[in-house]
């Protein structure tokens, strides 16, 4: 017999989990109402899609119009063994009942995935990658103009500003040069100039 103390609940919306795969990352979205019955065949599903050769497990929560904690021990239990493995398990969609109850378990920060973070993770993972090109760019500038590092930091920078091209850019043209291939004319009239200025100002700087 129920227990008349404890209060139930009927589901008006039936839960939905749907996967597919993208790329390199397994996309799960979770809709309806879920509750204690229905976390081990997420865990089953969240798990299939963990397993596939994939990078990244991605959860759109976005129409989740219930959930509990049993079903939020669930991802919290998947995304362990996602890093056990070398993936991720990231939320990218909430809707305001998953909103809530992230936020009274204080759990947002492991699931959620925070775009200004992302953002910089994006742009550290660049440089990174882009600063080979760029120190190579300011030694080819101080060999072939006798400037200082800092120097030559600074033509890079101002040629960038006035060609409006992407620093990264700027260096990896600059870079082939070694190879003999010629400048785009508005670059390599931007970046005389730039040479010019700077020079100028450290003549200034230095009477």
């Amino acid at each position: 017999m129920p227990d008349p103390t404890v209060p139930t609940r009927n589901r008006h919306t039936p839960p939905s989990v749907s996967a597919r795969r993208d790329g390199d990352r397994a996309v799960v979205s979770v809709g309806g109402e879920l509750c204690l019955d229905d976390s081990e065949s997420l865990e089953q599903i969240l798990r299939a899609a963990l397993r596939e050769p994939v990078r990244r497990l991605e959860l759109d929560l976005g129409a989740l119009e219930f959930w509990d904690c049993s079903t939020l021990n669930v991802l919290l239990t998947v995304r362990r063994q996602a890093l056990a493995d070398g993936k991720s398990l990231t939320v990218t969609a909430v809707s305001p009942v998953a909103e809530r109850l992230l936020a009274l378990t204080d759990t947002r920060s492991l699931l959620v995935e925070d775009d200004e973070l992302r953002r910089e993770v994006v742009q550290l993972r660049r440089a990174l990658r882009t600063r080979p090109d760029i120190d190579l760019a300011r030694g080819i500038l101080m060999a072939s103009f006798g400037l200082s590092p800092d120097e030559a930091w600074n033509v890079l920078v101002k040629a960038s500003q006035n060609t409006n091209t992407k620093l990264y850019r700027l260096a990896s043209n600059v870079v082939t040069t070694v190879q003999g291939e010629p400048l785009p004319e508005p670059v390599r009239h931007h970046l005389t100039k730039a040479v010019a200025s700077v020079s100028d100002s450290g003549a200034g700087g230095g009477g």
